[in-house]
């Protein structure tokens, strides 16, 4: 992922065209947009956060404007990553109805840019979805969107990980054990939304249960508390898609 941002002039040696990016997907909340930071931070690039609904405008021409406007300013600040989130909202297969001839300009418009991008090699793309099947088949043709990487739910190492990091500034009861917390029945398919908002439940019920205490201090029994009020926001179904 990251060797062609920061060598492009290693792969252009061997004849290579670098494509244009890479499409993470997988349920929600597990960590894909933190991901594509992560990626322009690594690669010391500029990054540029857009979520796909917010370029779609019920005017005619103002979506395509405003896709064309993302790349101007990615290439103005280069080398740059363009994180584009929901970008199924955004790239939806093409049917050919004519109700959808908005939506048709909108991912012309985007293929026009990414096939563009040949003349500035420092503009990279990463875009994000929880529903990889819907998007227009041409966003991943070779030399586009070509690399699909699945960001799955977090293992029992990963959960516990996670906890140790959110839990960094929470006053805690010694002898806690956040890998024996993480792989708890009912934690088994949180992703890492699901895990903060476990952390955030834990702190408020030992807040509550120890407001006369003058340093209060989240416990076991706190946590096991929380693990069955918070509820996975991924079904099996939805993980399976």
């Amino acid at each position: 992922i990251l060797a062609p941002i920061r060598r492009p002039e290693r792969y252009q040696s061997f004849g290579l065209e670098t494509s244009a990016g890479l499409l993470l997907f997988g349920p929600p909340g597990c960590g894909k947009t933190l991901l594509a930071k992560a990626i322009a931070n690594e690669a010391n690039t500029n990054f540029i956060s857009v979520k796909g609904p917010e370029l779609l405008n019920k005017y005619v021409g103002e979506s395509e404007r405003a896709v064309r406007q993302v790349f101007q300013r990615a290439a103005s600040s280069s080398p740059c990553v363009i994180f584009f989130d929901e970008l199924d909202a955004l790239c939806p297969r093409r049917s050919g109805d004519s109700g959808s001839q908005a939506t048709e300009r909108v991912v012309n418009q985007l293929l026009t840019e990414m096939d563009g991008l040949e003349g500035r090699k420092e503009v990279f793309i990463i875009g994000a979805t929880n529903r990889p099947d819907i998007i227009d088949r041409a966003m991943l043709r070779p030399g586009r969107l070509d690399k699909c990487i699945f960001v799955p739910l977090p293992s029992q190492d990963d959960r516990a990980q996670i906890l140790q990091t959110l839990l960094r500034k929470t006053p805690m009861e010694r002898g806690i054990n956040l890998h024996e917390l993480a792989g708890h029945p009912n934690c088994s398919r949180l992703s890492g939304a699901d895990l903060a908002a476990l952390v955030r439940e834990a702190a408020v019920i030992a807040l509550m249960a120890q407001e006369h205490e003058e340093k209060p201090k989240v416990n076991k029994d706190h946590f096991l508390e929380a693990l069955k009020r918070i509820k996975p926001s991924v079904s099996a179904a939805d993980e399976s898609k």
